[in-house]
C-alpha cells in the first residue's frame, strides 16, 4: 500500500498505536522494576535473618556472591557490595510499613542514593515520592538532595494563606525567608 491510497485517518491510527506501545513498554518496565526490588528485598531479608540467627559472617556473603555470579553469568547485581546493600535495604525499611510499598516504585539506584544520603524516614519518603512523581533521574535526585529540597519544602510550608490578611501575608513570608 502506498501513502497515496491510505485512509485519511491512518496518521491518527499510527500515533495511537505508537502511544499504546510506549505505554505498554513503560508498564512492563515498571513491573520488572517492582519485581527486581522485591527480589532484592527478599535476598536482603534472607541474608539478614541468617546472620542474626545463624551468625553468618562476611565470608558467607562473599561466597554467596561468587556462587550466584557463576550460576547466573551475565546478570549484574549479585556483587558482594550489592548483596550488602540488599541486606541494608531490608534492615532499613522492614519496620517501616509506610515506606515498604513505596520503595518498589523507584529504581534500585534511586533507592541506594536515598538510603545512603537520607536517614530520616520522612525525608526518605519525600524523595521517594518526588522521584516517582517527577521521574527524576539519579543525577537529578542527587542534586535535589544536595540542594536540600526536603528542608526547603518544609520551610516553605506555612498557614499564612489561611491565617493572615493579604497585607500581613507578604511581610510574614519575607520574615521567614531563608537568605
Amino acid at each position: 500500500m502506498t501513502a497515496s491510497n491510505l485512509p485519511e485517518d491512518y496518521g491518527s491510527l499510527l500515533l495511537e498505536v505508537k502511544e499504546r506501545i510506549r505505554a505498554g513498554q513503560y508498564q512492563a518496565l515498571r513491573a520488572v522494576n517492582k519485581e527486581l526490588i522485591t527480589l532484592y528485598w527478599d535476598i536482603g531479608r534472607m541474608i539478614a535473618l541468617r546472620q542474626e540467627y545463624e551468625g553468618w559472617g562476611r565470608s558467607v556473603v562473599e561466597r554467596l556472591s561468587d556462587d550466584l555470579q557463576l550460576e547466573f553469568p551475565g546478570i549484574k547485581g549479585f556483587s558482594v557490595q550489592n548483596l550488602w546493600y540488599m541486606r541494608q535495604f531490608y534492615q532499613e525499611y522492614h519496620d517501616n510499613e509506610k515506606l515498604q510499598p513505596l520503595v518498589g516504585e523507584i529504581s534500585w539506584s534511586h533507592n541506594l542514593v536515598i538510603m545512603s544520603r537520607c536517614k530520616d524516614p520522612l525525608e526518605r519518603e519525600f524523595y521517594i515520592r518526588m522521584t516517582r512523581k517527577f521521574g527524576w533521574s539519579r543525577s537529578v535526585l542527587v542534586h535535589q538532595i544536595e540542594n536540600r529540597s526536603y528542608e526547603k519544602t518544609l520551610l516553605g510550608q506555612t498557614n499564612f494563606d489561611k491565617a493572615l490578611t493579604p497585607e500581613l501575608r507578604a511581610q510574614a513570608k519575607l520574615a521567614v525567608r531563608d537568605e
